[in-house]
């Protein structure tokens, strides 16, 4: 992860832009961090989880769901891009579609998906920072360890193993899966 040194205020226009360099980009507290490519494994999981997700909450018109190109503007001003997210219709109203920029505000669901470059702070601090932003569900997915930490508040609830089941609990009501379809080998 590489910071910039420079501090300025960046406009959505100004922010959204930066992607055209085939770069994934937070703004945190007034620096822009660089988040760097995560590899294949990272890829393929958020893809997978957040299809999954997309299909159950578009049949039960609960919200919506959106990739990690997807920034939501927190009350400090930061942006930050979850791996996977979730909104609920309920913080939708009004909207006929998505903006075109920035949400303003957290998501209800966010997921982080560890890569090797992630540090333990980091990662604590964007939980931190969910919740104080109204986040209520936080799943974060350990691909190495094969494990995924539940919050609902900034620290964990539960610890799910492979044979354990991922619920959406009062989030995204009824949706669940196999923890162990996060990390199977492929069959083909």
């Amino acid at each position: 992860m590489t910071i910039s040194t420079e501090k300025k205020v960046w406009t959505d226009e100004e922010f959204m832009a930066l992607s055209k360099d085939g770069h994934c980009y937070e703004l945190v507290n007034g620096e822009l961090v660089n988040m760097g490519n995560s590899g294949m494994e990272h890829g393929g999981i958020g893809s997978f989880l957040g299809g999954l997700l997309a299909i159950y909450v578009r049949q039960h018109k609960l919200g919506t769901v959106c990739d990690s190109s997807t920034a939501f503007t927190l009350q400090n001003g930061n942006k930050r891009s979850p791996d996977v997210s979730f909104v609920s219709k309920e913080r939708l109203k009004g909207l006929k579609r998505p903006p075109r920029g920035f949400f303003q505000g957290s998501p209800d669901l966010a997921v982080e998906i560890l890569s090797p470059n992630n540090t333990v702070e980091e990662i604590h601090d964007k939980i931190v920072e969910y919740f104080d932003n109204d986040t209520r569900l936080v799943w974060v997915i350990h691909p190495d360890e094969k494990y995924v930490l539940v919050y609902h508040s900034p620290e964990p609830d539960r610890l799910l193993r492979p044979q354990d089941t991922l619920e959406g609990d009062a989030i995204v009501p009824g949706f669940s899966m196999s923890v162990a379809e996060l990390f199977e080998e492929w069959d083909f």
